[in-house]
This record gives C-alpha cells, sequence and structure tokens, in this order.
C-alpha cells in the first residue's frame, strides 16, 4: 500500500471535522433518523394507521384523497378533496407536509412508497454519533482512474428485495494493497469526482454488509486520485430499515479487510444483517 505525505496533525484535524459533519448529518431533525415507516403504495386506495388521508399509485401519478381536518399539504396549498403528485424514478422523494411531519413520496424501481419523517422518532433522539475505526494514514491509498471510452450503466440490488439501482459507471481506479493490485468501479460522483461503493472482509463483521461508500476527487490531469478509506462511510440503510440503498457491485467486493472508516451503528439504530 502506497501511503500518501500527510502531516499527522493535519491528517487527525482534518478527519475529525469530517467526522463531526457526519454525525450531524444524522442528527437533522427530520434527516434519515428521523424516518418511521416505510409504506409501500398499490393500484388501489390503501390507508396506513399512522397516516391520514387514502393513497393510491397509478403508473405515473400518486392520489392522494383527504379532507382538511386531515392536515395534508402539498406545495403549501391543503389536500381538501383530492391531490395529484408525480414522484420521479430514483428522485429525492416529492414532500407531503402532515402537521410537523413529512411524508416522503419515493418512486423506486417503478414501485412508489411513502416515508414518514418524525422529528420524535426514538432512533434520532437515541443516536449517540457513528462508531469508527481510529484513523490511520496507511488507509490514505494513491490511485490511478482510467475512464472508459463511454460511460456504462451498472445494475445493481438494493437492500429492499426486488428493487434496482442504475449507476452511471466512469471508469475504473486502480490501486494496490500489500503488494497485490485490485481495482474498484467508479461512479458518478459530487464535484465532478467519483462515488466507490464496495464491500471488504469486514462486511458483515464489524463494518455494515452490504455496502459502504466512499467519495474520492477529481482526478489529476494523469489519472491521480487518493482513496481515503478512513472516510469510508455508512448509507442510510446503516442506520433505518426504512432506506431503500443499492448494494455494492460484485465488482468491488474486496477480499481483504479494509479496517477503517465507519463500523456497523450500533444499538437500536443498527440494521439486521442483510
Amino acid at each position: 500500500m502506497t501511503e500518501t505525505d500527510i502531516s499527522a496533525d493535519t491528517f487527525v484535524d482534518d478527519w475529525n471535522t469530517w467526522h463531526a459533519l457526519r454525525d450531524n448529518t444524522f442528527r437533522e431533525p427530520l434527516g434519515w433518523l428521523s424516518l418511521t415507516a416505510l409504506h409501500w403504495l398499490v393500484d388501489a386506495y390503501s390507508t396506513f394507521p399512522d397516516l391520514p388521508g387514502a393513497w393510491r399509485a397509478d403508473p405515473d401519478i400518486v392520489v392522494i384523497t383527504a379532507e382538511l381536518s386531515d392536515d395534508l399539504s402539498v406545495d403549501g396549498a391543503a389536500v381538501d378533496g383530492s391531490a395529484t403528485i408525480t414522484p420521479v424514478e430514483g428522485a429525492p422523494g416529492i414532500i407531503v407536509k402532515h402537521g410537523p411531519r413529512l411524508i416522503e413520496v419515493i418512486r423506486r424501481t417503478g414501485n412508489v412508497a411513502l416515508r414518514i419523517h418524525d422529528s420524535s422518532a426514538p432512533a434520532l433522539a437515541q443516536f449517540s454519533g457513528i462508531p469508527t475505526f481510529t484513523p490511520r494514514p496507511e488507509w490514505v491509498v494513491e490511485g490511478v482512474f482510467t475512464a472508459f471510452p463511454q460511460v456504462r450503466t451498472v445494475t445493481t440490488g438494493a437492500v429492499v428485495p426486488g428493487l434496482e439501482h442504475h449507476h452511471d459507471a466512469r471508469g475504473k481506479i486502480s490501486f494496490e494493497h500489500d503488494g497485490t493490485a485490485y481495482e474498484l468501479i467508479a461512479f458518478a460522483g459530487r464535484d465532478e469526482g467519483f462515488h466507490v461503493l464496495f464491500t471488504d472482509a469486514t462486511s458483515g463483521v464489524s463494518t455494515y454488509p452490504a455496502v459502504r461508500s466512499l467519495h474520492v476527487s477529481t482526478p489529476t490531469p494523469g489519472g491521480g486520485v487518493v482513496l481515503d478509506f478512513n472516510r469510508a462511510s455508512n448509507l442510510p440503510c446503516a442506520f433505518t430499515d426504512y432506506a431503500t440503498c443499492p448494494v455494492a457491485p460484485a465488482e468491488n467486493r474486496l477480499p481483504f479487510a479494509v479496517d477503517s472508516g465507519e463500523k456497523t451503528p450500533e444499538g437500536p439504530t443498527g440494521r439486521a444483517l442483510i
């Protein structure tokens, strides 16, 4: 493994800042830990004990039927009779307000679901931070990105059986560990960088079994990139049963232990092995 030239003090300070931001993300009052339910809709009206109104999913739209006293609103307009919304496949959900709660309407693999966000959710109140391995500079690894001639679509499964995720694969990142060469498929990421979904020999032991995520910054002109496994992150599905996250592609299942980055969340917020 090739270690980059890092100041020890800067390395730890930067990692602590990153880790604090990660913890704060999951402390958001209506974020992932506020989820209390995931209800799948069908083409006939359904009602749910924790929601007012009746809900139906057609091929392209969702129809809500409710009375004014049900206190449902879409884009600031109260639902009094019926309202129609159009969730987009794979996109962030459309929000329906119910008093202080949010109902997120999502479309995944052609199916539509309602996710309920409640700032008084037990998981949010019980959250005490994300457990991690101790950060170590030796897990900051140099690699080389090689672009595919054209973007490929890579399909993976999801933590919810029957769902699929379709990713824009931009190329491969090659690197070495203990003298052996490995490759990871890199998907399109933020800030013109990449998003790597992977598992390793710690998956299902000390880390979440289905996937961890790694952000990789934009490569240098020669294709150089840095894989900082100290920042290997859990996806929301590690914290809640109401997420629909992808699993790692078969090509990104590393045979060695990456004992670095985030571990499986502890206590009530930790999702069971799948």
